[in-house]
């Protein structure tokens, strides 16, 4: 892409340009490798839809067909490749036919595995070389032999850190098993997943909540905790007396969710508290769910200790607000982040800034 200024669109403005102040976007170029370069950037928000007009889960309108139970298939998905990857699932949510992933890689986690360690945890979701299976199974291997199993070890520790072989492992199973039992062909998913970089705490909370906030924008739960298949849900469980002192017989696979706080060194905490998130999401889900449009004093601290704009925030909130693209963050980390990755332009929303 040419480097010059494209007059004919009025929404792209140099990075130079100081007067440019209500920037939020990064624009969509460049190859998706260096939007999710690790290296600058540890947070992602990935999105999938299905092509077909195939109904992922729940009821398809027009046939009448219930597909409920395949929300099921990804959640266990997930949980597998939360226990393996070096990826953690920090906000979900399964819909009917898309779903939504907030996550973060910890580089330092992956570092820190032995060879033996990254070779079994690769080997919990793809089967690996007849030759990986036998020394992970305890065989007396020759030194030329254990030379070539040793050569997968940092091939594998790369993967197990990758934004892209995760999703990668997540869609095409759950392809090929729905369209086995679609007694079908082709592509289920409409294209490769949609990644957005979250530069910031700000982003970041705006991402989880919109993530957690799904199924109330369209209209099939009417509070946070009866939103099945989302991570705000599982928390809240997790979190209830109720649901401490159950023990069903058959509990559901859920996938390990990214602690707001943790003891473990190695694990890069979510940049804010449990009790602030769950209050600004259910002081959001109350707005949204009335339709109001307009503050009225009912949204946490949180929003002003973050710098957010509270009117803004709920325009995004309410369906049809997402419109940010490649990156999302305050100007200052937009304009950092386009540095890193040697971009010149971002792109305008013509609209108030999310972020002060």
């Amino acid at each position: 892409m040419s480097n010059q200024s494209d007059a004919s669109n009025p929404n792209q403005q140099s990075l130079t340009n100081e007067s440019y102040k209500d920037t939020v976007e990064i624009a969509r170029v460049g190859p998706r490798r260096t939007i999710m370069n690790t290296e600058y950037c540890r947070w992602f928000h990935c999105i999938n839809r299905v092509c077909r007009k195939a109904w992922l889960c729940g009821v398809d309108p027009d046939t009448g067909e219930d597909y409920q139970y395949r929300q099921q298939w990804i959640v266990d998905r997930l949980a597998l490749l939360a226990d393996a990857f070096s990826i953690e699932i920090a906000s979900y949510a399964i819909m009917s036919n898309h779903y939504h992933l907030v996550l973060c890689v910890n580089l330092e986690k992956a570092n820190s595995w032995s060879g033996d360690q990254v070779l079994r945890r690769w080997c919990k979701v793809y089967k690996g070389p007849e030759m990986v299976q036998r020394y992970l199974d305890g065989e007396n291997l020759l030194a030329d032999e254990v030379n070539y199993v040793e050569s997968f070890v940092e091939e594998y520790r790369q993967r197990l850190t990758d934004i892209s072989w995760f999703m990668r492992s997540l869609n095409e199973p759950i392809a090929r098993r729905i369209n086995k039992e679609d007694k079908c062909t082709g592509h289920f998913w409409e294209g490769r997943f949609k990644v957005q970089a979250l530069l910031d705490q700000q982003a970041i909370l705006t991402c989880m909540a919109y993530v957690d906030l799904n199924p109330l924008r369209a209209g099939i739960a009417g509070t946070p905790e009866t939103s099945e298949f989302t991570s705000i849900k599982q928390r809240i469980d997790r979190n209830s007396k109720k649901h401490k002192k159950s023990s069903p017989d058959k509990p559901s696979v859920k996938p390990k969710l990214k602690p707001f706080k943790s003891k473990d060194e190695l694990k890069e905490n979510i940049p804010f508290s449990y009790p602030d998130y769950l209050q600004l999401v259910n002081a959001t889900a109350k707005i949204v769910r009335e339709g109001r449009s307009s503050m009225d004093c009912s949204l946490p601290p949180i929003i002003q200790r973050l710098k957010i704009d509270e009117t803004v925030w709920i325009t995004t909130m309410r369906p049809g607000g997402n419109h940010f693209h490649r990156a999302i963050g305050s100007l200052s980390a937009l304009r950092t982040h386009a540095k890193n990755i040697k971009q010149r332009w971002v792109s305008g929303t013509n609209s108030d800034s999310l972020y002060d």
